[in-house]
């Protein structure tokens, strides 16, 4: 009796793939490492002489643009922040909600890079606060309150859409226990009540 020949299991050459994946996660962290320290130097100064330029000294024109990139930049992202949460069950939800996600985190860029300006502590922060100071007055204190509209504003409508949507329900509920109560045939009068 033979037995056949087997051959040996050919391994491939190379690293293993946890390996490969190791290496790219790693070098992906270093990447967004120097590019947030490149950014960190170099957004809130940018930042602040854009927001100088629109406003040009003007305290109201300052406070203007602060009120519009705060309420905007606040409740725009917000509505598609929510959009990521409504849309998880339909059909090719992960695109939807990925494209909701960067488009959010698009809007919110304006505010984001104010943050960095206020709160930053290295010196590109400072001098954009400088800046802000100057050339862009009202600006920081009017985007905090903007944002603040914002939140108010999504809250609002969130709101607003749960009473509608409970509204409809409560129709559909109403209507159906209409039809329970309608007659059978057209002959057939309801009886009347005591």
């Amino acid at each position: 009796m033979t037995t056949p020949e087997t051959s040996p299991a050919t391994a491939k050459p190379g690293m293993p793939p946890w390996a490969k994946k190791a290496i790219g996660i790693a070098v992906m962290a270093v990447v967004l490492v120097i590019a947030y320290f490149i950014l960190a130097a170099f957004l809130p100064r940018w930042w602040a002489q854009r927001i100088a330029s629109l406003a040009n000294g003007s305290f109201s024109a300052g406070i203007a643009w602060g009120l519009l990139f705060g309420l905007v930049c606040t409740l725009v992202p917000l509505i598609f922040f929510r959009a990521v949460w409504q849309v998880r069950k339909r059909k090719h939800a992960r695109i939807m909600q990925i494209a909701a996600l960067a488009l959010g985190v698009i809007f919110a860029l304006p505010n984001l890079l104010s943050l960095t300006v206020v709160l930053g502590n290295n010196n590109a922060a400072h001098a954009g606060e400088r800046i802000l100071d100057v050339d862009g007055p009202g600006f920081r204190g009017a985007s905090v309150v903007g944002a603040v509209l914002g939140v108010a504003l999504f809250l609002g409508l969130v709101a607003l859409g749960y009473l509608y949507k409970k509204r409809g329900k409560d129709l559909d509920k109403m209507r159906g226990e209409l039809k329970q109560h309608e007659p059978q045939s057209k002959g057939e009068a309801p009886a009347p009540e005591i």
